[in-house]
């Protein structure tokens, strides 16, 4: 049996979503930007996508700009902000994903903005309470805090950072890659100035994404060279992948609830069984608590906690991860672990699920952790 138990890093194209791209691939080739038949024909498949992706999301249209994918959207925001919109302090986390953490500290280090992080409590949430504190202390701030934790799951209180950040005057810049289309957005009830969404999180194609930048900020162009994006974002846009990101969320939003139900058994199922069989097996972040229902992050004990364990795992057909798909390979070990400061010793698997997977798989995985266990206690 091969199993797929690593969604946070990227998710299996669905089968409609693939079906809604292959006409567009194999009989609209024409740029977007011509003004002749073959153009306008592809300029309508963009203007639809943009269109169905604003409703869902109940914003504008002119508020919604595609580009790669969320690390290139996340930049636009954070770089946008600093660079135009008078930003002079970000205020961010220790355990933001890369994509933010990294661009953070590059302008903090050049000199751009004073960069300051907010505390986390002990089960890693943000402490809103800091939070407040550090948005009385400075002005021009941005803060940037991301919804759900790609490798804890750890789930922000988005509706509490919006309103202070709009009582103390304060951009808000959420990364919401983890959890666009995994959650009923509505952009007019809630209130913040940039979200963004990564297609191949939700089962759409990889290499396309987009910005959700609220029309009362203007924001200008990081990618430059051409009018594309109403002059926002240059570059022949990615039609295809921008059909099927459409059409992923239209589904998505369509079994949001069915599918939802589905994988919180799914984990919920796990977590009881891993009380039960391996309480030695710690559990990293607000697991079973205000966290994402896609992503279980488990801290197996020092026994256990070998260079070969993701391997193992990997040679018996169960593809997981130890943290976040982007950092894959180093030896650093996880940034966010090592943020919350709890069970350092021991090795972070993070499993994340999708629509697909099965209580079979679950209880395969168990069983192997089972064998896990076993081996150990016999060498």
């Amino acid at each position: 049996m091969k199993i797929y138990f690593d969604n946070a890093a990227t998710t299996p194209i669905d089968p409609e979503v693939l079906e809604a791209m292959i006409p567009v691939m194999r009989e609209d080739f024409g740029n977007p930007s011509s003004t002749h038949a073959f153009g306008r024909k592809v300029k309508a498949h963009l203007e639809n996508s943009r269109r169905t992706i604003a409703k869902l999301l109940n914003v504008s249209p002119a508020e919604i700009t595609f580009t790669s994918g969320g690390t290139e959207a996340d930049n636009m925001a954070i770089r946008g902000s600093v660079k135009y919109l008078g930003v002079t302090t970000i205020i961010s986390s220790v355990i933001e994903h890369h994509a933010v953490s990294h661009t953070v500290e590059d302008l903090d280090q050049t000199g751009s903005v004073k960069l300051i992080n907010v505390n986390l409590l002990p089960d890693g949430h943000i402490d809103l309470n800091h939070l407040e504190e550090l948005l009385t202390q400075n002005t021009n701030v941005l803060v940037s805090l991301m919804h759900g934790n790609n490798e804890v799951g750890n789930l922000l209180n988005i509706e509490k950072v919006s309103q202070l950040c709009r009582q103390y005057n304060a951009l808000f810049h959420s990364d919401t890659v983890q959890t666009m289309a995994h959650y009923a957005f509505d952009f007019q009830q809630l209130d913040l100035d940039f979200a963004v969404g990564a297609a191949h999180k939700f089962n759409g194609p990889k290499g396309v994404g987009f910005l959700y930048h609220n029309k009362r900020n203007k924001i200008h162009p990081m990618i430059t060279g051409g009018s594309q994006e109403r002059e926002l974002r240059a570059g022949t846009e990615n039609i295809y992948g921008i059909v099927g990101m459409a059409k992923a969320m239209e589904i998505a939003y369509r079994d949001m609830s069915s599918k939802s139900a589905h994988i919180q058994k799914l984990k919920s199922y796990i977590i009881d069984q891993v009380k039960t069989r391996f309480p030695s097996i710690k559990f990293n972040g607000d697991s079973d608590g205000n966290s994402l229902y896609t992503v279980l992050s488990l801290a197996f004990p020092p026994e256990l906690a070998t260079e070969m364990l993701l391997f193992n795992f990997d040679l018996n057909g169960i593809a997981i991860s130890g943290g976040s798909a982007c950092t894959s390979g180093s030896n650093t070990g996880s940034h966010v672990i090592r943020g919350i400061g709890k069970y350092l010793d021991h090795a972070p698997v993070r499993l994340s699920f999708g629509k697909y997977n099965t209580f079979e798989e679950a209880d395969f995985v168990l069983n192997y952790i089972d064998t896990l266990f076993q081996t150990a206690s016999s060498n």
